[in-house]
């Protein structure tokens, strides 16, 4: 039971808001019962899922004065890192129009814009029709996203869901393009996935549960109609997936996917008949694959005989047949892991790691490929937008850590690249920085790949103040790409690195297994090893390090500031996932469910007792820490805002030593932070400047 605030506690607390003491939060002993064991939790009763309670919102105001207070003299150099980072941004960029179904597509920014215009045309030349001005959408909101949005198949209707809260708790929206009349909007708490059926009166959405906020049933909305009148087309039971829809590549089919850390199952219907749901192949544990449809065939993603993924076809004649009437286009490759891929009538590009890399492979209808060149050590490429399967040329994207990101389309039979767009960076000139790729020895022998970048010029006397950053979960690797805010930093002479620990699949899907579950902890030293490395190599000086990680590499910052405090002076935990047993242990919690094979389920002994020995919140201790800032939403569906308020002020509490801790709550945003382009570079200018001060980089 939520315990209200008592007239004194408020008192003290209002002490602290005054920026005259750090804030404490009181004492409460909770029991936190599990079929393992009961543990005390001193900090329970700052979790409120109303976020109504006096006294919790009070303390985490408190916290925003006390970080107030301390940041004040360095507001002149978060505010001329601000002022840097938006001169390196073209205020009235445009992305590269693509085309879909005879128009063509494109989203512009104005000055001053926090948010894009939505333009379509019917040719290249012609003038432009908006969609949506996001900026006079967003107005009155705290938060604003927009979802992709849905054009229906006669081109006059438009779908969208939107989020002006930051909970990813979407509502539905659907206008006349000609007009701008809203002909539907009330439906609410969806996923932000929206498809047309092949009448473009009628439309496909994910439903979610009130609770846990998962995707989990599938439902026909016709326009016009009451949401009580919707249809349950397919509804899954497993609380351990997840759910998706879409269209295949050439728009003929609808497919529902559902997913978990080590399955998947897709069913795939005609788009003119979306009752008529075909299983592509039953899910099975340690199965998991992907399908898309073009050029008269299915293209699928599957780690059937490949643990680094192959490719797959089979005609639609054979659909039915499953696994069976798969036939390879690709061979499994220990060295090749592909991440994803994209099927057009006469080819397929596929998206794949190499060397810790990230490239584009395009494979031919006669069963030849070729790799796209690269001419960096360490950089990255990404399939763009192509949304015509008749296309004879793929758009993809290229960047690294200097090189801005660039646009490219290449003629799928010839070879020919050409540039349709570099992003422009303006005050910055890739020539003034160089980045490489090192490989760092972890203590099990295993090699890291590490990318790194700094100002041309830079001794390596190990004198440089280093920024070091990871996430190393989920399989979501890290690439490089050049980001306005970093800038800044290089300039002042910081050495910035990017260590692809294991948890992600930058070195394939066994990098992955070797850095969740009971390998979790490879992660964290695999941080601290590449750390070590850098100040070895002299790199960068060993009292000058500054570590960062957000959300899952939030939870990596709070484990390595416990196992190893110094060798750090400063960290960033953005939206940290601290309290990791608490919240397994808790199936009302958003993405708890999913996540039982990512961490493990703690209502086993073996797991419990392993995510027990690194869970940052329950191994704080009595001893110095590196100085620290906090970040957190108020409304964060992926990781409640109760961790790292929980996590911080058992720090307060508990840590010796005289380095700063400072806790920073957005009260309106949510995981991602505050929407807008401009406001999370203000954001980030205030914990630069932060780590700046911790590294002793003078100037402001």
């Amino acid at each position: 039971m939520i315990r209200w605030a008592a007239a004194a506690s408020l008192a003290a607390i209002a002490v602290a808001a005054a920026g005259q003491e750090a804030p404490r939060a009181a004492k409460r002993p909770h029991p936190v019962v599990s079929p393992n064991g009961t543990r005390n939790d001193d900090y329970y009763w700052l979790r409120d899922d109303t976020r109504k309670n006096p006294e919790m919102l009070a303390y985490l105001k408190a916290e925003n004065a006390y970080a107030d207070a301390r940041m004040a003299p360095l507001k002149p150099l978060a505010d001329t890192l601000y002022a840097e980072t938006v001169s390196h941004i073209q205020q009235d960029d445009t992305t590269v129009p693509y085309r879909e179904n005879g128009w063509w597509y494109q989203t512009r920014f104005v000055k001053g814009g926090d948010y894009p215009l939505v333009e379509r045309r019917r040719t290249p030349d012609a003038p432009a029709e908006l969609l949506f001005d996001q900026n006079a959408m967003a107005k009155g909101h705290g938060f604003f996203s927009l979802s992709a949005f849905a054009v229906s198949p006669d081109n006059k209707t438009i779908a969208w869901a939107e989020d002006t809260v930051g909970r990813r708790q979407y509502v539905l929206k659907v206008k006349d393009i000609t007009t701008g009349r809203i002909l539907d909007q009330g439906l609410t708490n969806l996923e932000p996935e929206i498809v047309w059926i092949g009448d473009g009166k009628s439309l496909l959405y994910v439903a979610k549960d009130p609770v846990t906020l998962r995707g989990y049933r599938v439902m026909l909305h016709a326009l016009g109609t009451p949401a009580s009148a919707d249809k349950l087309v397919y509804e899954e039971k497993d609380d351990t997936y997840q759910m998706g829809i879409g269209k295949t590549a050439d728009d003929k089919f609808i497919c529902i996917t559902v997913s978990s850390t080590v399955s998947d199952e897709q069913r795939c219907a005609p788009v003119d008949q979306p009752t008529r749901f075909t299983v592509l192949a039953p899910r099975a544990r340690e199965f998991r694959y992907s399908a898309d449809h073009a050029g008269g065939r299915w293209v699928i993603r599957t780690n059937k005989g490949a643990k680094n993924y192959k490719l797959v076809t089979v005609a639609d004649a054979g659909l039915s047949g499953g696994t069976a009437a798969w036939r390879d286009l690709t061979r499994a490759d220990d060295k090749v892991f592909i991440e994803g891929f994209q099927p057009f009538d006469s080819f397929v590009a596929i998206d794949q790691r190499q060397g810790g890399n990230r490239m584009i492979r395009l494979l031919g209808q006669d069963g030849r490929s070729t790799a796209v060149a690269a001419d960096e050590p360490a950089y990255r490429m990404a399939l763009a937008t192509n949304r015509e399967a008749g296309a004879t040329s793929v758009r993809y994207t290229y960047g690294s850590l200097k090189t801005p990101t660039t646009t490219y389309e290449v003629d799928a039979r010839t070879g020919e690249r050409r540039v349709l767009k570099v992003a422009p960076v303006p005050g910055y000139d890739p020539a003034n920085y160089v980045t490489e790729r090192l490989w760092a020895p972890a203590r099990d022998g295993t090699r890291i790949p590490v990318s790194i970048v700094y100002r041309k010029g830079a001794k390596r006397d190990g004198t440089a103040p280093l920024f070091q950053y990871a996430y190393g979960s989920y399989g979501y690797s890290t690439d490089p790409a050049v980001d306005p805010s970093r800038i800044a930093l290089l300039d002042r002479g910081v050495v910035y690195a990017i260590a692809h620990i294991r948890g992600g699949q930058e070195m394939g899907r066994g990098w992955y297994d070797d850095g969740h579950l009971l390998n979790k902890k490879n992660s964290f030293t695999d941080f601290i090893d590449v750390t070590r490395f850098l100040v070895a190599q002299k790199v960068a000086a060993k009292d000058r390090v500054a570590a960062m990680g957000g959300s899952a590499g939030g939870l990596l910052m709070g484990a390595v500031a416990n196992m190893a405090p110094t060798d750090y002076r400063v960290m960033v935990a953005q939206v940290p996932f601290v309290d990791v047993v608490t919240t397994m242990l808790d199936a009302s919690i958003p993405l708890t469910t999913f996540e039982y094979d990512e961490w493990g389920n703690p209502a086993q002994k073996r797991y419990y007792d392993y995510m027990l020995s690194y869970s940052p919140y329950d191994n704080v201790e009595a001893k110095a820490y590196p100085a620290m800032f906090v970040g957190t939403g108020l409304w964060d569906s992926q990781v409640q805002y109760y961790e790292p308020a929980k996590w911080v002020a058992k720090l307060r509490a508990t840590k010796t030593g005289t380095a700063p801790l400072l806790f920073r709550t957005n009260m309106e945003a949510g995981h991602g932070g505050k929407s807008g382009r401009f406001e999370r570079y203000r954001d980030a200018s205030e914990w630069q400047a932060f780590v700046l001060d911790q590294l002793g980089v003078a100037g402001n």
